[in-house]
């Protein structure tokens, strides 16, 4: 694993703009559960991401990306709506797909860009409830062919397949069936929506939301065979087929001559998880549920040829919330679909020769952190809390609430204050994982071993 990137990079992007312009497709890719630095582009030279890399010479690749939460169904939660999802009580993972679900009075990015002659598309992942209310064409989506769990399996199987069960793939509103590899597929899916739109000369929002690498672990035999010698087998075939999916995108996208006109956003949806699916949070601490480094930063690249300066980096502070504002705003959208919007239009960002990085916040549960400048500050339980400085202590284990108490009590005042905007959960995570949660926690916050990964180490 090789880290080549500086992470102290300054940009200088030079952006364009016409009043001819048409408007610009929008084309948001997200992994799931992808570790931060496996990809060619972020240094890995055992995960091959030959077409992201591609991507991102033709674009910015941001090196202080951050999503909104540590775990799969507040973040999609944050970036559908620009806004921190706590705002409206999606603070935590869903417990069961059937008890809990996105408020549906919130606008998405999709019902957003509809008003204004979009059509919108959500290919593969949900996992925003189950209810009627919930469903993505209730949210904005015009066409759906995807699962609305968590995750499910990569091969179709029959024997395995319930009706009207979330891990079912659908279309629309109808069950539906599938041949070969799904990563495969919603790529495939994916092209035909692009090719409908470019036939019907209709500017398009496409959600290519992948399940990939999330576990379960499984790829297919040929890809296997290909990485038969790297001792991440599996995560790495899963990787790749995902990164081949997206290059039938983006050259279908360059066959049609949409590729000009497209904003393509990729990230993921929190950082690596700790153990069975073998991504890493390299370099940093942490992993997915949880708010050190390699839980909430995430890989992120932005293209629009001939807009975006290609082949940089940013090092300003860029949040999954500001994809929102940023696509609403390049699309002319009415203002009024983004006054409860926490982002920021990253375009205004990049142009900017001042980088300013605002404050970030995160919670879930009784976890909470704000991360200010080059300080960030992480709170457990309402008292304990860490701080640290980031710029010179990324690996976050160099505690320095004593050392710098009045920086120590301004963030915390920070962090408060923002707690006070917020509503309480809706619901919280099971009480097993809430007591897992809270026991890694403590263990990372006094730099020890880690004595329990999940519920079944409580044993």
């Amino acid at each position: 694993m090789k880290f080549l990137r500086s992470i102290l990079i300054i940009p200088v992007l030079m952006i364009t703009f016409s009043c001819s312009d048409s408007k610009p497709n929008i084309l948001i890719i997200l992994a799931d559960d992808a570790g931060y630095s496996d990809f060619g582009f972020m240094g890995s030279d055992d995960i091959k991401t030959p077409n992201l890399d591609k991507l991102a010479s033709d674009g910015v690749t941001f090196n202080n990306a951050y999503v909104s939460a540590s775990v799969c169904s507040p973040s999609r939660a944050g970036l559908l709506t620009g806004m921190y999802q706590q705002r409206f009580g999606h603070e935590c993972n869903l417990d069961s797909d059937v008890n809990n679900s996105f408020d549906p009075n919130q606008i998405t990015i999709a019902e957003a860009l509809k008003t204004n002659g979009y059509s919108t598309g959500l290919i593969g992942k949900w996992h925003l409830g189950d209810k009627k209310q919930n469903h993505p064409l209730n949210n904005g989506f015009d066409y759906f062919w995807g699962f609305i769990s968590g995750a499910r399996n990569y091969f179709y199987n029959p024997s395995e397949e319930y009706r009207n069960s979330v891990r079912n793939v659908v279309e629309n509103n109808s069950q539906t069936k599938f041949e070969g590899y799904l990563t495969d597929v919603l790529g495939y899916k994916a092209v035909n929506f692009i090719d409908k739109n470019h036939q019907s000369n209709t500017p398009f929002f496409l959600f290519l939301s992948f399940n990939a690498p999330h576990t379960p672990m499984q790829a297919k035999k040929e890809v296997l065979e290909k990485f038969k010698d790297n001792p991440r087998k599996v995560y790495a075939s899963m990787m790749w087929s995902m990164d081949e999916a997206i290059g039938n995108v983006i050259n279908e996208l360059k066959e049609n001559g949409q590729y000009n006109n497209t904003i393509i956003y990729f990230l993921s949806d929190n950082g690596a998880t700790s153990s069975k699916s073998s991504s890493s949070p390299f370099p940093f601490k942490g992993w997915k549920g949880n708010q050190y480094e390699g839980g909430i930063k995430t890989p992120m690249i932005m293209t629009w040829k001939n807009k975006i300066k290609p082949n940089t980096q940013f090092n300003g502070f860029i949040s999954s919330l500001d994809i929102f504002k940023t696509s609403l705003e390049v699309s002319n959208v009415d203002k009024n679909s983004m006054k409860n919007a926490d982002g920021k239009n990253i375009i205004s960002s990049l142009t900017n020769k001042t980088i300013e990085n605002e404050d970030l916040f995160w919670r879930k549960d009784k976890m909470a952190t704000v991360r200010s400048g080059n300080y960030k500050l992480i709170r457990l339980n309402d008292t304990s809390t860490v701080l640290y400085n980031i710029k010179k202590n990324y690996y976050e284990d160099l505690d320095l609430k004593n050392k710098e108490l009045y920086i120590h009590d301004s963030l915390f005042k920070k962090l408060s204050k923002w707690e006070r905007s917020l509503i309480k959960p809706n619901w919280i995570e099971n009480k097993n994982w809430n007591i897992v949660t809270e026991m890694i926690y403590k263990d990372l916050m006094s730099n020890k071993e880690i004595r329990a990964f999940s519920p079944k180490d409580l044993n």
